[in-house]
């Protein structure tokens, strides 16, 4: 196996996501109190994720959206739960600042397929259980491609592509290009949408087709 996966990768995400994390502190705290005054309490969105080789862990990351439930207690629609200040953390990005947490411990890494759902496992084909070659990341090259613009089929492909392709020289280009993206809020949301629709529905509207 190449030197940089296998070592130098590992070894750059630690030492980066600790020095990120102390310079962030400031705007950590600030959006952990923004987010507790919006949500009416509850600032930390944890779920379970696979990671590499299709191993759980929780991600963590800053809850965008409140839990307000209709007459019938089932939540409300996603872009009647995103709250202003829930808007503005997701539109800068802000609330992916907590998985640095995850990259510290060793199950996330800064640059890598984006950590799906759990019950989208025995949904993917060959080629898509791919990007679970690697750890996920924070940002990826299908993030920096177009994020929740993209169609499903064109984020698994490029997953698929950075895990055949995986290099410093790759790595470096897809950090730059997430800083230009998240300067210029771009692919935020997919087109109609306020988050990105269901990879099941996806599936299941392929299906009928």
């Amino acid at each position: 196996m190449k030197l940089y996966p296998r070592y130098i990768k590992r070894l750059l995400d630690f030492s980066i996501s600790l020095v990120a994390l102390l310079v962030l502190l400031p705007v950590f705290l600030l959006v952990t109190l923004l987010l507790f005054v919006a949500n009416r309490g509850d600032v930390f969105f944890l779920q379970p994720r696979p990671g590499k080789g299709g191993k759980v862990f929780r991600v963590i990351k800053f809850k965008t959206m409140n839990d307000l439930k209709d007459k019938q207690g089932k939540l409300l629609p996603d872009e009647q739960r995103l709250t202003p200040v829930g808007k503005f953390v997701r539109k800068t990005s802000l609330d992916e600042i907590p998985q640095l947490l995850n990259v510290l411990k060793g199950e996330m890494s800064l640059i890598g397929p984006r950590p799906l759902l759990v019950e989208y496992l025995p949904l993917y084909t060959e080629r898509q259980h791919k990007r679970h070659e690697v750890r996920p990341g924070i940002t990826g090259l299908a993030a920096v491609k177009g994020r929740n613009a993209l169609t499903w089929d064109e984020k698994f492909e490029y997953d698929a592509r950075y895990v055949e392709n995986l290099s410093f020289a790759l790595d470096l280009k897809i950090l730059l290009l997430t800083v230009e993206k998240v300067l210029k809020s771009e692919g935020v949301t997919a087109q109609g949408h306020a988050t990105m629709p269901s990879f099941i529905d996806h599936v299941r509207q392929k299906n009928q087709n």
